[in-house]
């Protein structure tokens, strides 16, 4: 349960019925400073909040925009599919302009009058931010192993990505059934991915990424494959590395390779396993986080702490340990 006594913020939740959602809200059920007053989902309408989220008490709602005048709130966070968020976000400003509004979403993130929310690297931005898109999950991944050696000016950059089902969402496809998963890897979008444009336009320039589906339920696997045209070492890369997380309480820097099972069903991201090839001009890292989490719930919470002046990581219990 909460562990401070904070002034409390009711937070709306539109597109509940997700796992990011489901996720979600268990989060905001901990947190000292939130308060999840709705849960809109028109599938789950009247059914239980606690059949995804045991413990919560209320049940499912179907807000609709002309609604929101009647169930005001001081942050909204939008979780539902690409394409979508717009109506939603037209009909909060005109009513509650002044409110927060986080967007799961890939929506938002490349408009410049909305905050990227990757908090360890855009965390005084964020504060008092009312405009929060959130991270892609395989966007997540990828950046956190990234930024921090572009210092280095690599002159290519080859993601390989591994995600665990659930991150094709809860609408039944071959990306998310285990039957048809069952030994094998699903590739999917070789080229134009998403996240892949995400990435690029975040670091302003070409980030190449494929991405992959798997037969387990979370988590993502990063291979990041670095060429560069000056020659790096080992030590230059582990070095910049080590400095710019010696502080984060939730990226973890190893020299083993990370495995999923190290940060399922935690707030955390892991980075490891870095070679260097011997004429130094090849460097791979590996990345590790929880798609539903670090790459988007917990992150959302992150965001929002931020946002509304809560130390960064309150309600996330797992770093606090």
């Amino acid at each position: 349960m909460a562990e401070m006594s904070l002034n409390q913020n009711l937070v709306g939740l539109v597109g509940a019925r997700g796992y990011v959602g489901r996720e979600l809200m268990q989060l905001l059920d901990q947190h000292p400073g939130f308060q999840l007053s709705w849960a809109s989902s028109r599938k789950k309408c009247g059914q239980p909040l606690a059949e995804d989220a045991p413990g919560l008490n209320g049940s499912y709602c179907l807000m609709s925009a002309e609604e929101l005048t009647r169930h005001p709130v001081n942050a909204y966070v939008l979780a539902l599919p690409n394409g979508l968020a717009k109506p939603w976000v037209t009909a909060i400003e005109r009513v509650n302009p002044t409110a927060v509004i986080l967007d799961l979403s890939a929506d938002y993130r490349f408009d410049d009058n909305w905050q990227y929310g990757l908090a360890e690297f855009h965390r005084q931005q964020l504060k008092k931010a009312k405009r929060i898109s959130n991270p892609g999950c395989y966007a997540t991944a990828m950046q956190l192993a990234i930024r921090p050696l572009l210092r280095q000016t690599p002159a290519s950059v080859h993601c390989f990505g591994v995600s665990g089902y659930s991150g094709a969402g809860t609408k039944p496809s071959a990306a998310n059934a285990p039957k048809i998963l069952v030994d094998k890897l699903q590739a999917y979008q070789l080229i134009g991915h998403i996240h892949e444009r995400e990435v690029s336009a975040q670091m302003q320039q070409p980030i190449h990424f494929t991405p992959t589906v798997a037969n387990f339920f979370r988590g993502i696997q990063m291979v990041v494959s670095m060429n560069f045209s000056t020659p790096v070492s080992h030590t230059q890369l582990d070095q910049i590395l080590t400095r710019c997380y010696a502080t984060e309480a939730l990226i973890q820097y190893t020299q083993k390779i990370p495995e999923i099972n190290q940060v399922c069903n935690t707030p955390l991201c892991c980075l490891g396993g870095l070679q260097v090839s011997d004429d130094g001009r090849h460097a791979v890292l590996i990345s590790v986080l929880d798609n539903l989490m670090k790459g988007a719930a917990s992150q959302a919470l992150q965001n929002m702490n931020l946002a509304f002046g809560y130390p960064e990581i309150t309600g996330l219990s797992y770093a606090q340990q």
